[in-house]
């Protein structure tokens, strides 16, 4: 598949350390909770013409290494809940090394939604999606989206979104997808690590490279 995405061949040691998440580097901004209330479940549904998207409570991560939880947090607040950030990364188990996997958000998914089956994983083991792995991300996300849900996934390397911004995380992140257009072609991004950049829509094909050698938590 070609794609814009840059990997680099060596990931920075926090990335080697553990197969998560965390920014390489301290985050230095003051980032501040969003002060608006839990939006209705969907803020834009217009299925008969491929395209949803649903309202999300943003709330940045407040140090480097709390991707994981906030990513869930995000994802959750879709469904009208507000959780701690700090409890759920007690439950994942994070550390200043990130979180380990997406496997350690699954179960605080299903947990916080209140079904045991509400979430799985999913790998995408390969250094690069092929069209099957990618058409199946799509699929994942348009039923979750669907559903009501966000998806969270762990990702790594360097992409460009359709404004063309960078975003690059080699040592590792966790984002939320929270919606879609085009059939899920391109997919809109909740991303905490920087209220800046807290929302933004990548090509599908791009998102799936980006998930590349990681994996996500879906419907």
């Amino acid at each position: 598949m070609r794609t814009d995405l840059i990997r680099k061949t060596a990931l920075t040691a926090a990335g080697l350390a553990f197969t998560g998440g965390a920014i390489a580097g301290p985050v230095t901004t003051a980032y501040a909770a969003s002060d608006a209330k839990p939006t209705a479940q969907t803020q834009t549904d217009r299925n008969g013409h491929g395209e949803r998207q649903l309202g999300v409570r943003y709330e940045a991560q407040p140090n480097f290494y709390y991707c994981g939880p906030a990513a869930a947090r995000n994802a959750l607040s879709v469904q009208g809940k507000d959780i701690s950030v700090d409890a759920m990364a007690k439950e994942m188990g994070t550390t200043e090394a990130g979180t380990n996997s997406i496997n350690d958000i699954t179960p605080v998914l299903n947990k916080e939604t209140g079904k045991n089956d509400a979430y799985r994983s999913v790998e995408i083991s390969t250094p690069a999606a092929d069209d099957k792995q990618t058409d199946k991300l799509r699929a994942d996300i348009v039923k979750t989206v669907d559903d009501g849900r966000a998806v969270v996934a762990n990702i790594a390397g360097t992409t460009t979104d359709t404004d063309g911004g960078v975003h690059s995380f080699e040592g590792g992140h966790y984002i939320s997808v929270v919606g879609y257009r085009d059939n899920g072609q391109t997919v809109k991004i909740a991303d905490s690590a920087d209220p800046n950049t807290a929302s933004y829509e990548v090509p599908v094909e791009h998102l799936a490279d980006w998930i590349a050698t990681r994996g996500y938590a879906t419907s």
